[in-house]
């Protein structure tokens, strides 16, 4: 019995170090410290990540709109190429519609002369014997940006979004 006295005072002594007043320190410290993570946390978020995706979401949107222009212009020059009659009326609305979704944010309308839809008979750049139809489509984003704030960001690279699309209208049907 002795022996087994001995193993449990040994055991015990090896726990002298912590006594049951040093663990209600070492307690007491964690769970003093247990809401500093949390916030930790949303300071992060807050100041580190949300802005990060912010402007992530919006160079997505910039990158989505120039798409979208270009695609604009393009349909409204092929549109242009197709019809014979009223050219540039028939340009303006085909890009108007591929655009629905910018001027409805903008609160544009579709105006061909110097709105965000110009469609012009020009001569050809490459030829200027030739007639050709310009489609210019653009988009204010100094104006109308689509998150709010990142104008401070994106305001110094772009004032406004545009793309060009250039159709050579075939000259026996050129009007």
């Amino acid at each position: 019995m002795n022996a087994a006295n001995r193993s449990v005072n040994t055991a015990s002594s090896s726990r002298a170090g912590s006594s049951p007043a040093r663990r209600a320190k070492v307690g007491g410290t964690r769970t003093a410290q247990r809401g500093v993570v949390a916030i930790e946390f949303a300071l992060t978020f807050i100041f580190g990540f949300l802005p990060l995706l912010l402007l992530m979401m919006s160079g997505v949107l910039i990158f989505a709109a120039k798409q979208s222009l270009t695609l604009a212009a393009d349909n409204g020059a092929r549109a242009a190429l197709r019809y014979n009659v009223d050219r540039e009326a028939t340009a303006c609305q085909v890009a108007g519609e591929s655009m629905q979704w910018l001027l409805a944010f903008s609160g544009d309308t579709p105006d061909c002369a110097d709105g965000p839809i110009a469609v012009s008979t020009i001569a050809c750049p490459s030829n200027a014997a030739l007639s050709c139809v310009q489609v210019v489509t653009s988009f204010d984003y100094k104006t109308h940006p689509f998150i709010p704030g990142t104008t401070a960001v994106y305001g110094w690279l772009l004032d406004s979004i545009s793309s060009t699309a250039i159709v050579q209208l075939d000259p026996a049907t050129s009007s």
